[in-house]
């Protein structure tokens, strides 16, 4: 049977739209879009995002990828025609998966792709179409859609189709802000069920976390839970983290005002903020020294030290670390007082310091 409706045209698209509207019916019903903050410009560029993927993108790599592959190889055209269904739709969602896995976890570790993916977490709350909330060149640039061309030309087109179902269905449902997990954590007899379920696949609570403002709130872990569908590749490369709860404050930490056209086309358009990172010109500055910053602490309270150097608010994280391979180090204090951190993130016993910068001096 599920062959049978696979065979009907653009079914997937079809399938696809009814998940959003049905998202977008239970935030509706439950009040989410009536309490929304979301300003003009979040709607315009994530409709926009969303038509454009599917109307522009994905049917230029489609036909690009078909058309080298008909002038290169030929030959392989519908090669996987034969084999099993059910082989091909597994080998194609977990090749996708980890694709996109390594280029979400890569945006958010080089400079230029975070630009592209910021504005992904520049929304402030939750909600079914931030999905598609990315630059117009993340997508071009997005290896598993050239896989999906890839696979379609080898002749695989009903293993994608329902992969994409079945793949837009986790996404988008991690993405809404119906919480469909929060029972299982609040009922001790189905806290068994969401645990397997969990590391498994992408569940709101497991990605919601990477959209948490900071990893001062414990409940957030922005660099980690970098899964698209499945957080077996979290658990395998050590970037996940299992949570119960969900972080009350979303976006970024520095707060920008940057268009949606910005957002959307940066580089082709500029943001005109000069504090945003898309903007003409910007940079991220050295602000480390050799020198130990002496600051007052309080028992027990939880702070984000900068491990990236370029933080305006040293020795503490204000975000910049975003487009590197820096994390910041969460960390308290056992007494009330000052306490001596690590500037010049040399240190042996980091984020304190061990007179490491005198050595450097030298």
């Amino acid at each position: 049977m599920i062959k049978k409706l696979l065979t009907i045209e653009n079914i997937d698209v079809y399938f696809v739209i009814g998940i959003i509207v049905f998202f977008s019916l239970l935030e509706t019903i439950s009040g989410f879009l009536k309490n929304s903050n979301r300003k003009k410009g979040d709607w315009i560029q994530e409709i926009l995002s969303f038509v454009i993927l599917g109307n522009l993108i994905k049917p230029f790599i489609v036909f690009f990828v078909f058309s080298l592959g008909n002038m290169f190889l030929p030959e392989y055209r519908f090669v996987l025609g034969d084999l099993s269904f059910k082989g091909i739709l597994l080998g194609y969602l977990l090749v996708d998966d980890l694709l996109q896995y390594w280029y979400h976890r890569t945006a958010h570790e080089t400079r230029f792709l975070w630009k592209l993916h910021r504005p992904h977490h520049q929304a402030e709350e939750m909600g079914y179409f931030v999905s598609y909330r990315n630059a117009f060149i993340y997508y071009l640039l997005m290896p598993n859609i050239w896989w999906v061309a890839l696979v379609l030309f080898l002749g695989g087109a009903k293993a994608v189709a329902l992969g994409l179902i079945l793949k837009q269905l986790v996404i988008i449902g991690s993405h809404s802000r119906i919480k469909w997990d929060k029972p299982f954590y609040q009922y001790t007899l189905l806290r068994p069920i969401i645990k397997i379920l969990e590391r498994i696949i992408i569940t709101p609570t497991f990605h919601h976390s990477h959209h948490g403002t900071s990893k001062l709130e414990a409940s957030s872990d922005p660099n980690g839970n970098f899964g698209n569908m499945f957080s077996i590749w979290d658990q395998l490369f050590g970037t996940a983290t299992f949570h119960s709860t969900y972080p009350t404050t979303y976006g970024l930490q520095q707060k920008t005002e940057d268009s949606w056209s910005a957002s959307y086309f940066y580089p082709l358009i500029k943001s005109k903020d000069k504090k945003s990172e898309l903007s003409a010109g910007y940079k991220k500055l050295n602000t480390s020294s050799l020198n130990a910053l002496t600051v007052p602490l309080t028992k027990r309270e939880n702070y984000l030290w900068c491990a990236c150097g370029m933080s305006k608010t040293q020795p503490f994280c204000d975000g910049s670390h975003h487009g590197s391979k820096f994390t910041p180090l969460k960390f308290s204090v056992k007494r009330t007082g000052n306490v001596k951190l690590c500037n010049c993130k040399k240190s042996n016993r980091t984020p304190f310091c061990d007179d490491t910068h005198i050595k450097l001096k030298k």
